[in-house]
């Protein structure tokens, strides 16, 4: 499938990963992005074509996607392209993909679903380690209770952070947000604190606005959403630097911002190969009765996963296997699917 899919902002860490997991796949993506020097550079390295689109540019958006089927977005924040990039996606018919877990513009693009239907085309968000795994353990102890109202997932923390990732994070630091009654509202970062098992012992963990207080909504129909991580020194910060998050908008701010994710990359030990690290995952529901039903995954570390079930996903997608509107990793391909990919078990626990 040369030229069938496109992978924008494939000169970052995660985009470079997809870009390598469709290779093992047998399949010669084409790369997009902003910068044509690193683009092409990229593209080189990789022995791909390369297309060179600028969000801020809509027509050179529209141009790359010429004889594409799907798009693969890496380029985050997401905040900046998903908006420029499904819009194209939208007028072209070209299936969209990305790997946000940007909860503002996960309900942006979910509000995009009628459209997208009307359209014949597929958006599915999040299809790296935010959400597939998150959202099919989700899905699973949701099937092993029907009827429960509340879910609870909580993450282990990650190896590294990449610089897209940092900056994301510097981005959003301040939007805390569950989802209650079958809405999105606030709730402070790291204004929660529990316990959860991540296989080695309860691990101290605080409340973060993962993806899956928008996807496992749409996944599950669970009203109820709070989602943790567990705790770091920096999320330990968080509540602390609230004062600062008006500042950390402006020039000065985001050009801090930008200063301090390059120092998590110079430090990330990881950056250059495979981390022979994991990540584990809980998710726990219960039901108005007081019933549960509790059970952990676990993954590859995040980002190697992140390139592995992007690919995947984006071979099945343009093989045909999509629904048109917008869609969640586990509603489409259903909660056993992460079972598929190398180095994913599931195991349920105790309620």
């Amino acid at each position: 499938m040369p030229g069938d899919i496109l992978i924008y902002g494939a000169t970052g860490y995660s985009g470079t990963l997809v870009a390598r997991g469709l290779r093992e796949l047998g399949i010669l993506p084409l790369i997009g992005g902003r910068d044509a020097a690193r683009t092409e550079a990229t593209a080189s390295q990789l022995g791909l074509s390369h297309r060179i689109a600028r969000v801020e540019d809509p027509a050179t958006v529209a141009a790359a996607l010429d004889g594409v089927a799907v798009v693969v977005n890496a380029a985050g924040p997401f905040s900046q392209t998903a908006g420029p990039v499904v819009q194209a996606c939208l007028e072209r018919g070209v299936h969209y993909l990305d790997l946000c877990g940007e909860v503002p513009v996960l309900e942006r693009l979910a509000a995009l679903h009628s459209l997208a239907r009307k359209r014949g085309i597929m958006i599915m968000p999040s299809v790296g380690f935010d959400v597939v795994p998150t959202d099919a353990l989700a899905a699973h102890v949701a099937r092993r209770l029907p009827g429960c109202q509340t879910l609870t997932l909580a993450v282990s923390r990650p190896a590294f952070l990449s610089p897209g990732s940092a900056k994301t994070l510097l981005e959003n630091f301040d939007l805390g947000v569950a989802r209650r009654c079958g809405v999105v509202r606030r709730l402070p970062l790291a204004s929660i604190e529990r316990t959860f098992d991540f296989g080695a012992g309860p691990q101290p963990c605080v409340n973060v606005s993962l993806a899956d207080i928008v996807t496992a909504f749409y996944s599950t129909g669970i009203p109820n959403i709070t989602t943790f991580a567990e705790t770091t020194p920096l999320l330990r910060l968080l509540p602390f630097g609230l004062p600062l998050a008006p500042w950390l908008r402006t020039s000065a701010g985001e050009a801090l911002g930008r200063a301090m994710a390059d120092v998590v990359w110079r430090s990330a030990p990881t950056r250059t190969s495979p981390s022979a690290g994991s990540m584990a995952i809980v998710a726990e529901v219960e039901d108005s009765r007081g019933r549960r039903a509790c059970a952990r995954l676990t993954t590859p570390e995040a980002y190697d996963f992140t390139g592995t079930a992007a690919a995947a996903i984006a071979t099945r997608v343009c093989a045909g296997d999509y629904e048109p509107g917008f869609q969640t990793p586990a509603r489409l391909f259903g909660p056993d699917f992460v079972l598929s990919l190398p180095g994913v078990a599931r195991r349920d626990l105790g309620s």
